[in-house]
């Protein structure tokens, strides 16, 4: 089938494209919507359109697996065109804990380099106390001590009692115990 003829016979089944895009969305702007993404995923692969099958019943099947993907794509997303719902949205103030990230990064300047690479290897990347001894080169005992020993002069440097006064438990794994 030559290209012309092809784009044709695709143009001569918009009409039954649109009346059955608007059977599964009951919308005509929806509608036409569904019908443009299928005729530019047809031409986008009419090379793999095989002569001799049937057209219509491939571009339905495009029509029709297109909008079953916009389905399950909506159901994940919120209708709020006057904004109704993104109003109710709230976010807590982000000022606290800026303020604490920033004193923490400070204080973790102040720690000898030894100390700072356990504490953010085993407390911040999560690493076990093996893991950690092999990226330093050292002995797993060796580790430990330094982070036990960067935790106590952390929350020194900090003037905190324990890892909760510096930072909320969840959102601090540096300080916290690994």
């Amino acid at each position: 089938m030559s290209g012309d003829t092809w784009r044709d016979d695709v143009v001569r089944m918009i009409p039954a494209l649109r009346a059955f895009a608007w059977s599964l969305s009951h919308n005509g702007s929806d509608a036409d919507d569904l019908v443009q993404d299928t005729l530019i995923k047809a031409w986008t692969n009419r090379d793999k359109f095989e002569d001799g099958t049937n057209l219509r019943a491939w571009l339905f099947t495009i029509l029709r697996n297109t909008y079953y993907t916009q389905v399950i794509r909506r159901r994940r997303e919120v209708r709020d065109e006057q904004g109704e719902y993104a109003g109710t949205l709230r976010s807590a103030p982000t000022q606290e804990w800026s303020v604490a990230m920033h004193a923490m990064q400070d204080a973790l300047k102040l720690l000898p380099d030894e100390h700072r690479e356990a504490l953010i290897l085993v407390g911040a990347a999560g690493l076990s106390y093996e893991e950690a001894a092999s990226i330093c080169g050292c002995a797993v005992g060796t580790i430990k001590s330094r982070v036990n020993r960067a935790r106590i002069r952390l929350l020194k440097i900090m003037d905190a009692d324990d890892a909760s006064d510096v930072m909320a438990d969840e959102t601090l794994g540096i300080a916290s115990g690994a």
